[in-house]
């Protein structure tokens, strides 16, 4: 297919994913947030950002659709979206995208300057521009994103300088999109010229036999590679690193200091980095060594930490990085050898052999390569008074619901595709993240954004051990997903003017708490659709949400209590009377908690943890108790460990089972409190 044809057909997708989320939300004005979200999803997926929050502006002279700002506020990253929306791959003047850019720079000068304070905090935004001004003084970079549709003309956009603060403009339209998506690869290349940088580096090579790839040991100049992380950012460093680092934080201490008080020392410290590479330029000099020019596809697989603070070191605490000597292993993947089995193994062994306890945060992940399974084999019931079955679409990586549509020849054949596969029964992995942690009272969790969300999830279920999700699991879970997408049009209707996403997360944690979990989840797969006595109690919900979530004490930003486990516990303590016909059609408590009703991911167990809950199950309670006393007697115990013992005891007491992992330590602490004299 042409590259115009190609255009054309994406312009065509873009527009029906965005009506597809609109619709959702009932409310046509929403398109424009639509489009941001699904671009931010986009840009995620290409490695160019961690995460976009949605936030719309405008007032004269400025405007700005969303923000994300780093853990440690010295990057920001603000977006524009410049939505076309009419299925048709045509051109942008060049005289709105320099109109959008000098917008969204007027706002960022104005919130640096204290634009909050001119604005009312209810007003849409108000979080965001608050959030700037307070960063004002450890923001060192700022990104500035204008994203189209259509197809634009400008080739570079020259970087400023806004006080202290370096500013850079990133064009994103309708043919770079596609690239990134068609490319397969989930990120645009890093080429790497090191002669512009500063100097070519002198490296040992080795090629062992048949192994398909050569390494190269060499050092990088500190200044160097701070040259490097300026120009691309985290960018450098591979996916799962940078996810890792994201999730756990990258503030290393031991190494900071070392930077700043033993620069000489740094070389002897420090294990240096492990990158993979492509299209490595060399000139030989025929002695086993060789002087390396260029890299295309770089990407630091270990040794993140050690780039981010060295990089911070030097731009907050004016370290002279040119000190510092870098060991660097470059391993290329030559035309023999499998970088799609290769790379990945690289990363592992590099993270695995410092101890880095890593989640595999890929979509290659076997839960979500079975829940792709799942989806493509079962039946949805007929909604709705239909009589036509459907599928819900579970798309693991960016882009295979539109090359399943396309594999689909004549427009016939797509028509009929798209309506056993309707659009708006797509679920993305990062959709199911924020399902499962609303349904699993995490909202503080959700709040956090959608890529947080998902790691948070990723990294519990790589706690959780083997999980392999099943067709129960799979139809509870779009049962959750109807759950949250109608609470979601019910929380549009409700005209609240922003905060929607806190709300719906808040609303229906609070729903999961103070039913036990027993909505009946198997009713919303086979109505495909919530009962309207629940809708009505959600709409309810919502007031109480949206007042709660509004009035952080203190004055605090609205957006930052919403990601405090403090600003759950207290929502989570609010008494709202539930009506009596929503309780009627509550599971009972036995019904909830047995056999195949369980579906939520920590309440499954395997066969031995399940023997496990046995076992401790068929201890007295009494033995409990004595465990309890001996340990306060003897201080032979945490207190932690004292209290679950006499938890314990109360559960056996009552004829109930622990949980998982109330049977795991509970296992653990009376085989440790016989070991130290416990008789009972």
């Amino acid at each position: 297919m042409a590259e115009a044809d190609e255009l054309q057909a994406y312009a065509v997708n873009i527009l029906q994913d965005v009506i597809a989320r609109a619709d959702a939300a009932e409310d046509g004005a929403l398109r424009a947030e639509a489009f941001a979200e699904l671009m931010f999803e986009h840009l995620v997926d290409a490695g160019e950002i961690d995460d976009g929050i949605g936030c719309p502006v405008e007032a004269r002279g400025i405007r700005c659709s969303g923000y994300f700002l780093s853990e440690d506020n010295d990057r920001l990253d603000l977006f524009l979206v410049l939505p076309r929306l009419d299925g048709v791959a045509g051109t942008v003047a060049k005289a709105d995208i320099d109109t959008a850019f000098k917008r969204i720079g007027t706002y960022l000068e104005k919130a640096l300057g204290g634009l909050h304070r001119e604005r009312e905090e209810a007003l849409s935004g108000y979080d965001m521009t608050r959030a700037i001004w307070e960063a004002r003084e450890e923001l060192t970079h700022v990104r500035l994103f204008v994203i189209t549709d259509g197809l634009a003309t400008i080739d570079q956009i020259e970087s400023r300088m806004v006080g202290s603060i370096e500013v850079s403009s990133h064009l994103w339209d309708l043919r770079r999109l596609h690239r990134a998506v068609s490319s397969g690869t989930s990120r645009e290349p890093i080429h790497v010229d090191f002669p512009k940088l500063g100097a070519t580096l002198r490296c040992v090579i080795a090629t062992p036999p048949g192994g398909g790839y050569r390494c190269l040991l060499t050092m990088i100049p500190g200044n160097i590679l701070v040259e490097m992380y300026r120009q691309h950012g985290p960018r450098l460093l591979e996916r799962n690193v940078r996810s890792f680092l994201q999730l756990k934080g990258k503030v290393n201490q031991g190494i900071r200091k070392t930077i700043i008080d033993e620069p000489q020392m740094f070389l002897a410290f420090n294990n240096g980095l492990s990158v993979t590479a492509a299209g490595l330029h060399l000139e030989d000099h025929g002695d086993g060594t060789a002087e390396l020019v260029s890299a295309d596809d770089f990407q630091i697989v270990n040794g993140g930490q050690t780039t981010g603070s060295i990089f911070r070191a030097w731009r907050k605490d004016k370290v002279d990085a040119s000190q510092l000597q870098v060991p660097v292993k470059i391993t290329e993947i030559l035309g023999d050898g499998d970088i799609e089995e290769i790379a990945p193994r690289i990363s592992q062994s590099a993270n695995n052999q410092n101890k880095v306890n890593m989640a595999d945060f890929s979509s290659n992940h076997p839960f979500h390569r079975r829940m792709q399974e799942l989806s493509r084999s079962i039946w949805a019931p007929p909604s709705g008074g239909m009589q036509r079955q459907s599928r819900w679409f579970y798309e693991r990586a960016r882009g295979q619901y539109h090359d399943a549509l396309a594999e689909n020849r004549t427009e016939a054949e797509r028509r009929k595709w798209e309506l056993i596969h309707p659009r708006n029964q797509l679920i993305t992995k990062t959709d199911l993240a924020k399902y499962e942690h609303s349904w699993s009272q995490l909202p503080h969790i959700v709040s956090r954004g959608g890529q947080k969300c998902y790691l948070d999830f990723m990294d519990a279920l790589d706690q959780r051990g083997a999980f392999e999700p099943d067709g129960h699991y799979f139809e509870r879970c779009v049962a959750r997903a109807i759950l949250f997408r109608q609470s979601e049009r019910i929380v549009s209707r409700q005209k609240f003017g922003g905060y929607r996403a806190n709300i719906v997360t808040y609303l229906l944690a609070w729903l999961s708490h103070h039913t036990a979990k027993r909505i009946d989840l198997d009713a919303i797969w086979s109505a495909q659709e919530l009962a309207g006595p629940l809708a009505a109690f959600i709409e309810v919900l919502s007031i109480h949400a949206h007042a709660h979530v509004t009035a952080p004490p203190g004055g605090q930003n609205v957006t930052e209590w919403c990601k405090k486990e403090a600003c759950w516990e207290r929502f989570r303590d609010t008494q709202i009377e539930i009506p009596a016909d929503v309780e009627a059609g509550l599971l009972s408590r036995d019904k909830a908690h047995t056999g195949k009703s369980t579906s939520v991911l920590e309440e499954q167990a395997s066969e031995a943890e399940s023997e496990q809950v046995e076992r401790v199950s068929a201890i007295p309670s009494q033995t409990w108790f004595d465990l309890a006393a001996w340990a306060k007697d003897t201080q032979s115990l945490q207190a932690w460990q004292r209290s679950l013992a006499f938890s314990l005891g109360r559960l056996a007491g009552n004829g109930k089972k622990p949980s998982r992992k109330q049977a795991m330590h509970g296992e653990k602490i009376i085989a440790e409190a016989r070991a130290l004299g416990f008789r009972g």
